[in-house]
C-alpha cells in the first residue's frame, strides 16, 4: 500500500505540464484555427474583438476565483467539482459536476470533429465519419496508456503549435506565397451568417480549456501553487494570441472568405500552410487528448463520494494512479456524441451544448468565491486574494450571456442541475469535511436578527409553538415524544432541558438521539444539560437566561401524573408567569394515551358574571392554537365545548361559540357543543375525544386538575396563556 502511494505521489504533475500545458493547448486550439475567422468574418473586427474580450472576461474573472479559492483551502479531486462542494455541499458539487463531467466527455467528441476537418482538409479523399472515429479510437488509447504519455506529448504538440504562429506571423509580410496585409479590415460585421451571440456561442469553447488545468487538481503535486500560476498564465497568453490573430485575420481576408468554413483561411494565407495544419492537427488533438485526461478524474471524484451510481466501480484507480474505468465509461460517453454530432450537423452543432455547461459551471465557480467573501470567515484568508467586484462581474455576465445565447436552454440546463440537486438532496450524502453552508446561514440569521430587532415587536402575527421541556431524565421526553412532535410540527421548536444533580449526568443518555429524530422530522431541536441540586432553580435559571433570545421559547412543558410533586409543579408555574411563557400541563391517560389521535376537544371559559362575548377568554388563545396544530398534524376533528348550568347560559353559550368560530377562522369541520350542568358534570358528558385542552385555573388548583383528568375518559392538556398569543391573528 505504501509502495502503490508512492508511485501514485511520484506521477503527479507539476505547473507548467500539469495546469499551463492542457490550459493554452485546448485554449489554443480547434476554435482558433477553425472559427476564429469566421467570428471575425460574421461580426467584423470590432465585433470580433468584442467577442474574444467578453468571452476572456468571464475565464479571467473566473480564473480569478478560482485561484483565490485554491490559494485558501486544499483543493481536491475534481477541479470546479472539489471546489464547489467544499463550499456549498457535495448536492451543489454533484449538480453541477456531473453535467461538467458530460461537458467534458462531449468535448472530446468537439475536438475530435475539429481534428478531423483539419485531417479532411489536407486529404480530402478520405471519409470524414471514418477519418473521425480513426481519430477518436487514437486518442483513446493514448489517454488509456498513461497521463504521464500523453502529457510528454503534448509538449512536442506546444512546439508544433509555436511553429504555426510562426508561421502566420511571417504570412503577414508580401513574401513567398503569401499576399500579406491586402485588405481593409471590415469593422462592423453584417452578421449574416449569425447574431452576435451565436457567433459568441460558437467561440466561447476557446475559452473553456481553464477546465482542462483545473480539473486535473487531484493529479497535482501543489494545486495551491500551480492553479493559480498555471491557470492565469494561460488565460493571458491566449488572450494576447486571439487579439493578434484577429487583426491579423481582418487584415489578410475578405469577410466572404473569412466565413466560408469549408476552407480553412489561416492555412490559406499563412507562409508555411502544412505548419498550420500540423498546429491544427496537434492543437486538436492534443485538446481532445486533454478532455479525455480531465473528465475521467472528475468522474472518479464524483464516484469517490458516492455521488453517481456504480461509485465503487468508476472510484478505482490503477497503482498508478490512473482511472482506467472512468476512462472507458468516458470514451462511451465521447464516441456517442461523436455519432450524434456527425450526423446532426458537426462541430457547431456541440458549440452550444458546452457553452451553456461551461457558463454554469463559471457561474457557480464565482457564486462560491463571492459567497465565501461576503461571510468574512477567519477561514477565508487566501494568500492570492482578489476584490469582491471580480467574482461578482464573473457571476453576472455568466447570467445575462447564458439568457442571450439561448434562453431554452438555459433554463434545461438550469432544470438539469436543480433536479439533480433535488435527488442528491435527498439522499442526504455524508461530508466529511464541513462547507460553508452554515455560515451562509448563520450570516443570514445574524442579519435577520439585527433587522427584527430594529422592528416593532408582534409576537401574535410571528407565533410558533417553541417548547420548552425541563426533564429529570431522557425517559420523560421519549414518552411524551409523540405529542411534542404534534404540536411543534412542521415551524415550531423543542428546547430539551435536562437538570441533573452532580455525577447523575447518565440519567440523559440518548438524549441528543432523540433531539436528533425531531431534527430528521425536520423540527428545530436542541438538548442542553445543567448541573443543579435543586431542580426549581434549575428551571427558574434556564428561562431567566432564555427569555433574552432570539427564538426563544413560549411555552413551558411538564408531565402531570398521580405521583407528581404538586407543591414544586405550582411553585415552578408561578415564579414562571412573569417571563411571559405559556404553560402545557400534560395528563397522559394510563391505558387510552392519545388514543386514535382524532378528536380534540376544546373548553371555553365564559365570564360566568355577564356570559358577554369577550375577546380575552381565560386562556382561549393558547387553547384554540395548540388544537389548531393538532388537528392540522392529525387530520382530526375539533369540538368546541362550553358547560351551561341554565337554558339562558346555553344561548349565551351558544353565541360564544359561534363567535369564536367567525373569528378565529377553525376549519369548517369544527363543532360547537353546549353542555348542560356544572363544569365537572359537562365534562363526564361531552364528546368522546382523544384529547380534552382545558385552561389552567387561577390561582394554580393542581387537584383540580388530577381531578378533571380522573373524570375524562382520555388524555388531558391544561394550559395557561402567555400573553404572545392570538388565536384571532
Amino acid at each position: 500500500m505504501i509502495a502503490e502511494s508512492r508511485t501514485a505521489a511520484d506521477n503527479k504533475f507539476g505547473t507548467f505540464a500539469g495546469v499551463f500545458t492542457p490550459t493554452i493547448l485546448t485554449i489554443l486550439g480547434a476554435i482558433m484555427y477553425l472559427r476564429e475567422g469566421f467570428v471575425i468574418g460574421n461580426a467584423g473586427l470590432v465585433g470580433g474583438i468584442a467577442i474574444i474580450l467578453l468571452a476572456h472576461l468571464i475565464t479571467i474573472c473566473t480564473g480569478l476565483a478560482v485561484s483565490s479559492i485554491a490559494t485558501n483551502t486544499k483543493v481536491g479531486a475534481g477541479g470546479a467539482f472539489a471546489i464547489i462542494s467544499q463550499s456549498l455541499g457535495f448536492e451543489m458539487g454533484g449538480a453541477i459536476g456531473i453535467p461538467l463531467y458530460l461537458a467534458q466527455g462531449i468535448s472530446v467528441a468537439f475536438y475530435v470533429l475539429a481534428f478531423t476537418e483539419g485531417w479532411v482538409g489536407i486529404f480530402p479523399s478520405h471519409p470524414f465519419a471514418l477519418s473521425a472515429i480513426v481519430a477518436f479510437a487514437v486518442v483513446f488509447v493514448v489517454a488509456y496508456i498513461s497521463a504521464q504519455f500523453a502529457a510528454r506529448i503534448q509538449f512536442v504538440i506546444m512546439a508544433v503549435i509555436a511553429l504555426s504562429l510562426v508561421s502566420i506571423a511571417l504570412g503577414s509580410f508580401p513574401i513567398g506565397s503569401s499576399e500579406g496585409f491586402t485588405q481593409t479590415p471590415q469593422l462592423i460585421g453584417d452578421f449574416s451568417k449569425g447574431s452576435f451571440w451565436k457567433s459568441f456561442a460558437i467561440f466561447f469553447p476557446a475559452v473553456t480549456g481553464i477546465m482542462a488545468g483545473i480539473s486535473m487538481s487531484g493529479s497535482l503535486k501543489s494545486p495551491r501553487k500551480s492553479l493559480p500560476l498555471g491557470t492565469m498564465g494561460a488565460v493571458f497568453v491566449g488572450l494576447v494570441a486571439y487579439i493578434i490573430l484577429a487583426v491579423w485575420l481582418a487584415y489578410v481576408a475578405t469577410p466572404q472568405e473569412l466565413t466560408d468554413t469549408s476552407r480553412i483561411v489561416m492555412a490559406d494565407k499563412a507562409f508555411w500552410s502544412w505548419a498550420v495544419y500540423a498546429g491544427l492537427l496537434g492543437a486538436t488533438f492534443s485538446s481532445a487528448l486533454g478532455s479525455i485526461i480531465a473528465a475521467p478524474r472528475v468522474m472518479q471524484a464524483l464516484a469517490l463520494k458516492n455521488i453517481i451510481p456504480a461509485s465503487g466501480l468508476f472510484s478505482q484507480q490503477t497503482v498508478e494512479g490512473e482511472p482506467r474505468q472512468a476512462t472507458i465509461f468516458t470514451g462511451v460517453i465521447g464516441v456517442l456524441a461523436l455519432f450524434v454530432a456527425i450526423a446532426s450537423g458537426g462541430l457547431d452543432a456541440i458549440a452550444d451544448i458546452l457553452t451553456m455547461f461551461f457558463l454554469i459551471t463559471y457561474m457557480m465557480l464565482n457564486v462560491v468565491v463571492l459567497i465565501e467573501q461576503q461571510l468574512s470567515m477567519v477561514s477565508f484568508r487566501p494568500t492570492f486574494a482578489v476584490p469582491r467586484i471580480i467574482p461578482f462581474i464573473g457571476m453576472i455576465i455568466c447570467i445575462f450571456t447564458m439568457l442571450l445565447v439561448n434562453p431554452t436552454f438555459t433554463f434545461v440546463a438550469i432544470v438539469v442541475v436543480l433536479t439533480i440537486y433535488i435527488v442528491l438532496s435527498r439522499r442526504k450524502l455524508d461530508a466529511s469535511t464541513g462547507d460553508v453552508r452554515s455560515g451562509l446561514f448563520n450570516a443570514l440569521a445574524r442579519w435577520s436578527v439585527v433587522r427584527a430587532s430594529k422592528m416593532p415587536e408582534a409576537p401574535e402575527r410571528s407565533w410558533s409553538p417553541m417548547v420548552l421541556a425541563p426533564l429529570r431524565n431522557t425517559g420523560e421526553l421519549a414518552g411524551s415524544y409523540r405529542f411534542l412532535h404534534s404540536i411543534t410540527a412542521p415551524q415550531g421548536a423543542v428546547q430539551a432541558l435536562g437538570i441533573y444533580q452532580p455525577s447523575q449526568q447518565n440519567s440523559f443518555a440518548n438524549l441528543e438521539v432523540l433531539t436528533d429524530s425531531f431534527e430528521g422530522d425536520g423540527i428545530m431541536a436542541r438538548a442542553t444539560l445543567l448541573e443543579e441540586e435543586d431542580f426549581v432553580n434549575g428551571v427558574r435559571s434556564a428561562t431567566q437566561i432564555l427569555r433574552k433570545t432570539f427564538f426563544r421559547p413560549n411555552i413551558l412543558f411538564f408531565n402531570l401524573r398521580p405521583d407528581s410533586n404538586r407543591e414544586e409543579l405550582r411553585v415552578l408555574i408561578e415564579h414562571t408567569a412573569a417571563y411571559r411563557m405559556g404553560i402545557v400541563l400534560l395528563s397522559r391517560h394510563p391505558v387510552i394515551d392519545m388514543g386514535r389521535e382524532q378528536v380534540i376537544n376544546v373548553w371555553v371559559r365564559p365570564n360566568t358574571d355577564t356570559w358577554q362575548w369577550q375577546p380575552k377568554l381565560g386562556n382561549k388563545d393558547l387553547s384554540l392554537l395548540l388544537a389548531y396544530q393538532l388537528r392540522k398534524n392529525w387530520r382530526g376533528q375539533i369540538n368546541l365545548c362550553i358547560a351551561a348550568r341554565t337554558e339562558e347560559e346555553s344561548n349565551h353559550g351558544a353565541a360564544i361559540l359561534d363567535e369564536l368560530l367567525t373569528l378565529t377562522r377553525l376549519p369548517k369541520s369544527t363543532a360547537p357543543y353546549v353542555i348542560n350542568g356544572t363544569f365537572s358534570q359537562a365534562i363526564v358528558n361531552a364528546p368522546e375525544a382523544d384529547l380534552t385542552i382545558i385552561g389552567l385555573p387561577d390561582p394554580i388548583d393542581l387537584s383540580f386538575c388530577q381531578h378533571i383528568s380522573n373524570l375524562v375518559d382520555g388524555s388531558c392538556i391544561f394550559v395557561r396563556d402567555s400573553g404572545d398569543e392570538s388565536a384571532f391573528a
